[in-house]
C-alpha cells in the first residue's frame, strides 16, 4: 500500500527502502533509531531504553526498533543502558547544546534515582553535547510528561523557536511561566543568548478537540520542511514564517488533525537519518 501511494505521488522508489519490524505504536521520534557519528565519522545508532513513556503504554516491540534498524542497515549499535530517553524529549542545536524537560527525563517513571549530572554525563557520551538547557516541564499532563519538542525547538545555534509568552500556558495545563523565562535567558555553548522566534497557535481549538494546535512540531528534510496544519486561519501565517526561515527548502503543510487526536504531529512520527 505504501509503495502504491508513493509511486502514485511520483516518488522515485530508488530513494526509498523499508525496514520491517514489529512495533507497538506509530511515534517513531520516540522509539526509532537515534543516529550518531563515531569519532571516525561513521554512522552508528545510540540505543537508549524505551519504557512506554514511563510504563504508560505497551513497549516491548518499540524498545527493539533501534536494534532492528541497526541490524538491517549493518550499523553499530551503541547501547546506552544508563538512561531511558525518547527522541522527542531532547532537542540539540548541533553546536554542543541540548534542551530537555526534567518532567520527561528526570522522572521516577523513567529514570528513578538518576541525577541531573548523571543524565548529562550519559547525553555527553552519546551525543557529544556539553551544555544543557533544562525546563521543568509538566508531569502527568500528557503521556509524554511534556516533551521539549512541543515547547521549543532549535532553528540554529543562535535561534530558538517557541510560541508567544501569552500562549505558552496553552501548550500544557500547569506549565510554569518560569520555563518561558528560561528560554528568554538561555545561552548556547559559547555563552551567547538565543534569539526567540515565535509561532502562533491555531486561532481556534482543533476540530474534535478542546485545545489549540501548535506549529512547533515540524520536520526538516534535505529539500523540504513539513509543517503541521489544521484547517485553521493561522496555518498560512505559520507557513509564511517557515518559508522565511528556510528559503532554500520547499515548505509543505500537512493536515494533522486526525493524527493530533492521538497526541502527536509530524515531528512525532518521523526520525531523521543523516547521510552516511
Amino acid at each position: 500500500r505504501i509503495t502504491k501511494l508513493l509511486t502514485h505521488a511520483k516518488v522515485a522508489m530508488s530513494q526509498v527502502d523499508f525496514t520491517l519490524a514489529k512495533s507497538d505504536d506509530v511515534w517513531a521520534r520516540d522509539t526509532g533509531p537515534l543516529f550518531v557519528r563515531q569519532p571516525n565519522g561513521k554512522l552508528a545508532i545510540a540505543d537508549f531504553k524505551f519504557n512506554g513513556w514511563g510504563n504508560k503504554a505497551p513497549h516491548q516491540y518499540d524498545n527493539r526498533l533501534p536494534a532492528a534498524v541497526a541490524k538491517a542497515k549493518k550499523l553499530p549499535l551503541l547501547r546506552m543502558p544508563g538512561l531511558v530517553l525518547e527522541g522527542g524529549s531532547i532537542e540539540m542545536d548541533g553546536h554542543g547544546t541540548a534542551m530537555l524537560c526534567k518532567s520527561s527525563v528526570l522522572n521516577r517513571n523513567r529514570n528513578p534515582g538518576v541525577s541531573q549530572a548523571q543524565a548529562e554525563a550519559e547525553l555527553t557520551k552519546a551525543f557529544g553535547v556539553t551544555h544543557f538547557i533544562w525546563l521543568d516541564g509538566v508531569k502527568g499532563e500528557d503521556i509524554t510528561d511534556a516533551h521539549i519538542d512541543g515547547m521549543a525547538r532549535f532553528y540554529d545555534e543562535r535561534t530558538l523557536l517557541t510560541v508567544a509568552k501569552s500562549d505558552f500556558n496553552r501548550l500544557y495545563d500547569g506549565i510554569h511561566q518560569q520555563d518561558y523565562e528560561r528560554l528568554q535567558t538561555a545561552t548556547n555553548a559559547a555563552g551567547k543568548r538565543y534569539k526567540l522566534v515565535t509561532l502562533p497557535l491555531t486561532a481556534k481549538n482543533v476540530r474534535g478537540l478542546d485545545y489549540q494546535g501548535s506549529y512547533l512540531n515540524y520536520y526538516v528534510g534535505n529539500k523540504v520542511v513539513l509543517v503541521p496544519t489544521y484547517h485553521d486561519r493561522n496555518d498560512q501565517a505559520a507557513l509564511q514564517i517557515y518559508r522565511r526561515l528556510y528559503p532554500d527548502r520547499k515548505v509543505v503543510g500537512i493536515d494533522v488533525t486526525a493524527l493530533y487526536r492521538y497526541g502527536g504531529m509530524l515531528h512525532c512520527v518521523t526520525q531523521q537519518q543523516p547521510v552516511d
